[in-house]
């Protein structure tokens, strides 16, 4: 078992989720793969984590430890907590530059490069799945009443999964 290697799926794992369990299809695909892990590990792992006090995220250092021994702990240990570290520093660094020009231009260009990508995809999509009529109405209704603001979107998933049903 090569540790960087072993230290990156888990960085990797930790980079691409928000926490808790966010990890775990990451870590189940990529070590299974390579035949570091097995499914009872994953099963031990989060039934360890689950009993333990602290953070439900705590179970991938006893899936270190369980598939690498003190060395895999340690490197899931450290993998875990580079990225909240390194928000730290990128947000102290943002509080003392965040009034420049410079700064606040990226951030709207970013802002715009988001909601460009955001539309494309969505119209990719849409472009895909909607087929007929129906569905080009089940859309419009639901943009519509998204961009109404006065209509959760729990809502209006709803009535258009209803709207699917009956069209």
């Amino acid at each position: 078992m090569n540790p960087f290697n072993y230290f990156w799926l888990f960085l990797k794992a930790s980079l691409f989720s928000t926490g808790g369990l966010g990890n775990l299809p990451f870590l189940q695909k990529d070590l299974t793969a390579v035949g570091w892990a097995k499914d009872t590990d994953f099963v031990t792992a989060i039934a360890v984590g689950q009993v333990s006090p602290g953070p439900t995220g705590l179970w991938s250092i006893s899936l270190g430890y369980l598939t690498f021994g003190w060395w895999g702990a340690g490197l899931a240990l450290i993998a875990l907590s580079l990225p909240p570290l390194l928000a730290l520093a990128v947000s102290a660094i943002h509080l003392r530059v965040e009034k420049l020009q410079a700064v606040q231009d990226l951030s709207r260009g970013l802002g715009l490069g988001v909601v460009g990508l955001t539309l494309a995809i969505a119209g990719g999509l849409a472009v895909s799945l909607i087929r007929d009529w129906s569905g080009s109405l089940i859309a419009v209704g639901a943009l519509v009443l998204a961009l109404s603001q006065r209509v959760p979107v729990v809502l209006i998933l709803v009535l258009a999964a209803l709207a699917g049903c009956l069209l």
